[in-house]
C-alpha cells in the first residue's frame, strides 16, 4: 500500500485579535518591528498606508479588516510580516500587520479541514483551511480571495494546502 500522506507544511503563525493565523513560510520574506507609515489618501482602509521596506515602498495590509475585525492600535508585540505574493502576474512585496508573531511550525495537512459553511465569524471564502493544534484552531487565510475581493486585484497565489480529498 502506497502512502498518500502529504508532508507537513512549514508555516509562520501569528495573532490577529486573539485568533491564530498561519501563512506558508515560503511566502514570508521578513518579520519587522513597526515602521513609520505613510497614509495613502483615498485608499480603502484594508490597505490605507505604505511603508518603506529596504528602500522600496510597499503596501501595508490590515487582515483584521478583511475578517471584519476591529482595527486596533499597535502594541509592543505588533509586527509587520513582509510577504512576496503574486498580484496581476507580478511578484509583489506586501506588509501584513500582525498583533503578535509566534513561530514557524509544521502543520500536518491531515489535521486541516475546510471551513464549515455555517457558524463561522468570517467569510468562508477568505479561509483556505482550518488546522487544529493542541486544541487550538489555526486559520489559514486565502490571500488570493482576500486580495481579489478587498484589493480589487486579480491575485494569484499558490495554495498553502491543496483541495481537500
Amino acid at each position: 500500500m502506497t502512502s498518500t500522506a502529504q508532508p507537513p507544511i512549514e508555516a509562520l503563525t501569528f495573532d490577529l485579535q486573539g485568533e491564530t493565523f498561519a501563512l506558508e513560510a515560503g511566502l514570508v520574506r521578513e518579520v519587522l518591528d513597526l515602521l513609520p507609515e505613510t497614509d495613502v489618501p483615498g485608499a480603502p482602509p484594508f490597505v490605507s498606508s505604505v511603508i518603506n521596506f529596504r528602500g522600496r515602498v510597499i503596501p501595508l495590509v490590515d487582515l483584521r479588516l478583511a475578517f471584519d475585525m476591529v482595527a486596533a492600535a499597535p502594541t509592543v508585540n505588533s509586527r509587520i510580516v513582509v510577504i512576496e505574493h503574486e498580484l496581476d502576474g507580478e511578484p509583489t512585496l506586501i506588509g501584513l500587520r500582525a498583533d503578535k508573531v509566534h513561530e514557524v511550525t509544521a502543520i500536518d495537512p491531515a489535521v486541516t479541514e475546510d471551513a464549515p459553511r455555517v457558524g463561522m465569524l468570517w467569510r468562508t471564502d477568505f479561509i483556505r483551511r482550518l488546522a487544529r493544534r493542541d486544541g487550538d484552531l489555526i486559520v489559514i487565510p486565502d490571500l488570493e480571495q482576500i486580495f481579489a475581493a478587498r484589493g480589487k486585484s486579480g491575485a494569484v497565489v499558490t495554495p498553502l494546502f491543496g483541495p481537500s480529498s
